[in-house]
């Protein structure tokens, strides 16, 4: 995943950082320079690509908003060559999930009959014969929309398609095991993905592959964790100050120092292995992080 090392903050709104990696400008310099003969002039170029990520960020702001409505976090996004990411973290309820993950399609569905539309009336107005150049661009923009709805919809792990089909199997069988299936189904549609790179022999399609491959790994290996914590014994005298859980028991937690797998609990938020000290405690259920000492005083809650 991105991170804002090389990024650039280029501004916040509703309180979000917007971040821009360096390495989109050559992304723009590529598709100036190999799509130059669609326009008489490269400033529609760039402009296209500029409305590409138009596109982009108006999705990620619909994952963003959508996880504050439900009482998640969302402060930055980050636009990258793959496209962008909108570092979201809402409460952990399939519900809450669905529609912070719903909301970035939800975006594109309703820019597409707007931009078909404006496709329509160009094409009647004669706009390709008086004006091709602000024909084609609309004609792009309406194109690189649906492109990117349909490629998001699709149910592989960790696109949009696939992180909602998860939240749709967590009402049924539970977050680890949703988690699971959609990781597991998730690795044959990266095969699907990497077939297609190798048949039109087009290097971006096998980016995008190893980069869904990589995620899809990584949350099968969260699956299995969250597995653990689900069959671990708790510590009731403990609870979470957001999320009210108590903690397993277990080796759930890592140092960031030396990569040492421990429970804070036992240890009082040290390392044991390079007495690394910790201000703050993660939950292993909610993910939000608070002092240890804010972990005491909540009552036990009623055993069902």
């Amino acid at each position: 995943m991105p991170t804002r090392k090389g990024a650039i903050r280029i501004f916040q709104l509703f309180g979000i950082d917007v971040y821009l990696h360096w390495s989109w400008f050559l992304i723009v310099l590529y598709d100036v320079q190999t799509r130059r003969q669609e326009y008489n002039s490269y400033a529609w170029n760039a402009l296209e690509t500029f409305s590409l990520f138009g596109i982009i960020l108006v999705h990620e702001f619909g994952h963003a908003l959508a996880c504050r409505q439900v009482g998640g976090k969302a402060d930055q996004i980050i636009l990258w060559p793959l496209g962008g990411v909108a570092y979201v973290s809402p409460p952990q309820r399939p519900g809450a999930m669905l529609w912070s993950i719903a909301a970035g399609p939800l975006v594109n569905v309703v820019l597409a009959p707007i931009l078909f539309l404006a496709t329509v009336s160009a094409s009647r107005a004669g706009w390709e014969l008086i004006n091709p150049n602000l024909y084609q661009y609309i004609n792009a923009i309406w194109w690189t929309n649906l492109i990117i709805l349909i490629f998001n919809m699709l149910p592989i792990y960790p696109l949009d398609g696939g992180q909602i089909f998860r939240s749709l199997l967590w009402f049924v069988v539970g977050r680890a095991n949703s988690l699971m299936v959609a990781t597991a189904l998730g690795f044959f549609g990266v095969a699907g993905m990497a077939l297609f790179a190798y048949l039109s022999q087009v290097t971006w399609f096998w980016i995008l592959a190893a980069f869904a491959g990589i995620n899809c790994w990584g949350g099968f290996q969260q699956s299995r964790q969250l597995l653990r914590l689900e069959k671990a014994s708790r510590r009731p005298e403990f609870h979470c100050p957001v999320c009210k859980e108590s903690p397993p028991t277990g080796t759930f937690w890592r140092c960031g120092r030396c990569g040492q797998a421990f429970d804070t609990f036992e240890t009082q938020a040290f390392c044991p292995k390079c007495n690394a000290e910790y201000s703050v405690t993660a939950c292993p259920f909610c993910f939000n992080s608070r002092p240890m000492a804010e972990w005491r005083g909540f009552p036990t809650p009623p055993q069902s």
